[in-house]
């Protein structure tokens, strides 16, 4: 009779998206017993199409991430959690892992790919728009809007980055909407970048993606880009002691190039340990933790 503990595993991957998929395969090829622990919020969710990631480009998101699933659960070394991992703690020889309905595993390796939250604006209309006609990638989703009218809306300086990249996508206008004020300098670069300054605030969105004005002037636009504050969806890393990195959009997980964190024998990857990603990018932060991970069972 086998003494194996039916909830220990060599590796636990918390995130069933893009970047856990992928992270989750090498170690499936790499013949080790693995869990995934997925609660099935996608960051991209609200998009009809990814674009970007070679091979995929135009496909609905949800299609690509049940495809890597029903790849990944063709090994017979790994099985699936649905749910949510509530917390995660160091314990002899490894980490225990507990879901919300109390439900609990180990492991001697944990691959964090817990994603991000997205702090929308405060504007009336935009939420509901969110990954349709108001984005936040001009990789993603610039290319769709062919050439036409785009809108920057400003939540700080750094919204520079967007007002002055975009105009490779279309005609922008970029609302400051009392966020910050350009000095000088900056209002230069936006001017040889033909970006045109819009200091009226921002009342509401309306139609695809109009921008109506604190005087009721309207702005027909075909597409909005926004930053937005990102904010762990998970409190594990910060249970487990990992060490954060901050950027203008909010916290990640700090990681070496091989994805390992501050706390030994726990690997991050995916939106939760990027400044910034997307699909094409989350996969191979994914394929890199992963391969770390076996790695590390190897060799330490």
């Amino acid at each position: 009779m086998s003494t194996e503990n039916p909830s220990r595993y060599d590796a636990i991957v918390v995130g069933g998206s893009y970047a856990g998929l992928s992270a989750a395969l090498q170690l499936a090829r790499a013949r080790r017993r693995l869990l995934v622990i997925d609660a099935g919020i996608r960051r991209n969710r609200f998009a009809q199409a990814s674009h970007g990631f070679l091979g995929q480009d135009g496909r609905p998101p949800e299609l690509i991430a049940a495809e890597g699933r029903q790849q990944l659960l063709a090994y017979p070394n790994v099985q699936w959690q649905d749910g949510s991992a509530a917390s995660a703690r160091r314990e002899e020889g490894g980490f225990s892992v507990s879901m919300e309905d109390g439900a609990g595993f180990q492991a001697s390796y944990l691959v964090l790919a817990t994603g991000v939250k997205d702090g929308l604006p405060a504007v009336e209309g935009l939420a509901e728009r969110w990954g349709r006609s108001v984005f936040h990638c001009p990789y993603c989703h610039g290319y769709e809007l062919n050439e036409g009218r785009i809108g920057v809306l400003a939540v700080g300086p750094n919204s520079m980055h967007h007002a002055l990249m975009l105009p490779h996508w279309g005609r922008v206008t970029f609302f400051i909407n009392g966020s910050f004020e350009p000095d000088a300098e900056q209002r230069a670069a936006l001017q040889a970048r033909g970006v045109r300054i819009e200091t009226r605030r921002v009342r509401r969105l309306a139609d695809t993606a109009t921008v109506e004005l604190e005087d009721d002037e309207r702005v027909v636009l075909d597409g909005l880009f926004t930053a937005t504050h990102m904010t762990m969806a998970s409190p594990l890393a910060q249970q487990l002691g990992c060490e954060l990195d901050e950027s203008p959009m909010g916290h990640y997980i700090r990681t070496d190039a091989l994805k390992q964190t501050t706390v030994p024998s726990v690997f991050a990857c995916g939106d939760a340990a990027r400044m910034a990603g997307n699909v094409a990018l989350a996969v191979g932060d994914g394929a890199q933790a992963g391969a770390s991970a076996h790695r590390a069972m190897l060799f330490g």
